[in-house]
């Protein structure tokens, strides 16, 4: 994925009004924030993430890292393509995206929005017949040994092991908590880690072990007050 990011500033407007069209669902992705690489590296950390809403003026995103007001984003979501913008609102666990588009690419995102209303929820299976599911809710805290603890996404999650993406990945092989589960890291992923449990999971009752009952809650109406 690409971290250069398109800054001007496109008031044009398509055939879709600002507000006329909304997604509401979960659509993984990845994202990165370009004015912030790491130390010695020569592109921006990109991070797992999920969209919960998106129309064609703005999107509600959740991820690890929630950066600034002002800040640049691009990102990518499974149906919709690369996204690029600036935050104008920070949420709990996530941030608002006011979407920089000329006006054939808000066309272009009108009808995948459009498109994905009507056949999303067609394509939804039951989360049991499945060996790795995603969470309703996909934030968790992560606690290493030494009690550090940092907020975590969950890329998604098996009844042995879990995926997930936060700031920085612990090295391979360190103990740590996801939630109330104890692990070890067992491999690292281009957007984050993963995580084999000690012991083997009920699929069923898994969130309740990984996500804290404190969280405050995202929601899509987020997108409305930016």
């Amino acid at each position: 994925m690409s971290l250069d990011v398109d800054c001007a500033d496109v008031s044009s407007r398509s055939n879709f009004d600002w507000h006329d069209v909304r997604f509401i669902g979960a659509i993984g992705g990845r994202y990165a924030m370009a004015s912030r690489p790491h130390r010695g590296a020569h592109k921006a950390p990109v991070y797992a993430c999920r969209l919960c809403s998106v129309s064609t003026r703005l999107a509600v995103v959740v991820g690890p890292v929630v950066g600034r007001p002002g800040e640049d984003i691009i990102a990518h979501f499974d149906g919709f393509g690369l996204l690029r913008g600036c935050i104008t609102r920070q949420l709990p666990s996530g941030f608002v995206m006011d979407l920089r588009l000329n006006a054939t690419g808000r066309e272009k995102l009108g009808r995948k929005i459009v498109w994905h209303k009507k056949h999303f929820y067609e394509q939804l299976e039951d989360r049991r017949e499945h060996k790795r599911i995603q969470l309703r809710e996909p934030r968790t805290v992560v606690t290493l040994g030494d009690g550090t603890q940092m907020p975590g996404f969950v890329i998604d999650v098996s009844s042995s092991g879990i995926a997930l993406s936060t700031r920085s990945a612990p090295p391979l092989g360190t103990p740590l908590a996801v939630g109330r589960l104890v692990g070890r890291v067992a491999r690292i992923l281009e957007v984050g880690f993963a995580v084999k449990f000690l012991a083997s999971q009920d699929i069923d009752e898994i969130e309740t072990l990984i996500v804290p009952p404190q969280l405050a809650p995202i929601t899509a109406a987020d997108g409305d007050r930016a």
